[in-house]
């Protein structure tokens, strides 16, 4: 579980500060937004949008994505490896280099002694790491190798290879493990939960659209420095989206590239909503906030509708809908107060349309959107979308026949059945 609401004490809830004000940050993820679009258009369009946000800025951001998606954890423990990178555009070399070893580290500018330089176009780059994968072709980089030929420097040449092959792996769509993914940052969504292996499922469609993820709840409870394992866990499995993270305390330490926290309260509708509005429209929201009923149904409300049509809505941790001490109830099982027993009232709204009779039920904005529902052990995965089907036509009856009724249609349907046959096929009488 993460902290995501004002603290519960003795049943009342606490209200935190929330932050409704943009910030420089947010500016550097439009830029990477717009960067991630123009990806996937005519050179000309790329070039454009690089040249509006620099291209010293552009490069920086495609290394700096290069670094984050490479295991370097083995490389990380050995001696120090720096790999420089020059880049064309507009008819000038921008360098780059990536040191590794206690803590990696990206630097503008040369390098003065690199293991490896990797030469590309800053175009073919920005394709290949943001680029939907019809679009992602890219010329091969050219590596050059210092000191291969010198025996003093062979030892640092070797270990700059296996650092190489994983720089460059974020060239191209990798399988990636969710379940490795959490481990790797931190995330309690395996281990001591099991829910990537669905969201695998029903998030794999999603994972080449430039996507905007919101979860509510970052980890850590009062240690700024603490949580978002979920956050980069999302942020390598989606590798053109943007991340945002919700949590009742400041979380400013944890941003990084394509992930942006903001602090606010789950249960303060407004706040929602107006954080919706600004960083919208949304593609996923993940609640693993405070998972105390009231605040999941209160931060449906504002969410949901703000989840774009063929967007997901999850709500982890759905014990709690049992446990008292987070308003939940193991004995009023279909109390609407409830989580569970909120979203099996949702389940009545998904079959608005068949409803007896029609005017028995008004349906909702939610019971029009809400095209299906998938329940797993303490996880619920709703699918919005339109949900206005039409009902099935009003000559199959609605309510129960008598003996009667039931020959007396039997006995019309064979009647109509005889004179079709009668009739027999039809006839081309031109």
């Amino acid at each position: 579980m993460t902290a995501l609401t004002g603290q519960h004490e003795n049943g009342r809830h606490v209200n935190s500060p929330s932050d409704r004000d943009p910030d420089p940050h947010e500016s550097d993820l439009r830029r990477i937004r717009a960067l991630i679009l123009a990806a996937d258009g005519p050179e000309e369009q790329l070039a454009a949008v690089i040249r509006s946000a620099g291209a010293e800025r552009t490069a920086a951001a495609l290394v700096d994505e290069l670094a984050g998606r490479a295991d370097l954890s083995e490389q990380l423990a050995a001696a120090a490896v720096v790999v420089e990178f020059e880049l064309a555009f507009d008819g000038q070399v921008l360098r780059h280099h990536l040191l590794t070893g206690p803590k990696a580290e990206h630097r503008a500018g040369p390098a003065e002694e690199p293991g490896a330089t990797v030469a590309l176009d800053l175009l073919d780059l920005a394709r290949a790491v943001f680029g939907a994968r019809h679009t992602a072709g890219h010329r091969a980089p050219v590596i050059t190798w210092h000191g291969i030929e010198d025996p003093a420097r062979l030892v640092s040449v070797l270990a700059a290879f296996p650092v190489v092959q994983q720089l460059l792996r974020g060239l191209a769509e990798q399988p990636v493990d969710l379940a490795e993914l959490s481990l790797r940052h931190g995330s309690d969504k395996w281990g001591l939960h099991y829910y990537t292996d669905h969201y695998a499922r029903h998030f794999a469609p999603l994972r080449d659209r430039p996507l905007t993820v919101l979860e509510l709840g970052i980890g850590g409870y009062a240690d700024p420095a603490a949580g978002g394992g979920s956050l980069r866990m999302w942020k390598r499995f989606f590798r053109r989206g943007l991340v945002y993270g919700v949590d009742v305390y400041d979380k400013t330490a944890l941003r990084e590239q394509r992930i942006h926290t903001v602090r606010g309260d789950q249960a303060d509708p407004a706040f929602l909503t107006a954080l919706a509005e600004r960083i919208g429209p949304i593609d996923i929201v993940i609640d693993d906030g405070s998972h105390h009923c009231p605040d999941v149904i209160a931060a449906f409300g504002a969410l949901f509708p703000h989840v774009v049509p063929g967007g997901l809505y999850v709500i982890e941790d759905l014990q709690t809908s049992y446990w008292p001490g987070f308003g939940g109830s193991s004995e009023r099982l279909g109390d609407p107060t409830t989580s569970m027993g909120f979203l099996k009232q949702l389940l009545d709204g998904l079959n608005h349309e068949e409803h007896e009779p029609t005017t028995a039920h008004r349906p909702s904005g939610t019971d029009r959107t809400l095209a299906g529902a998938h329940f797993y052990h303490n996880l619920a995965i709703l699918d919005k979308g339109r949900n206005e089907e039409g009902t099935l036509p009003a000559w199959i009856p609605r309510r129960e026949l008598s003996a009667e009724e039931i020959a007396a249609a039997r006995q019309a349907a064979e009647q109509q059945f005889e004179q079709q046959s009668e009739a027999g096929p039809d006839q081309d009488h031109s």
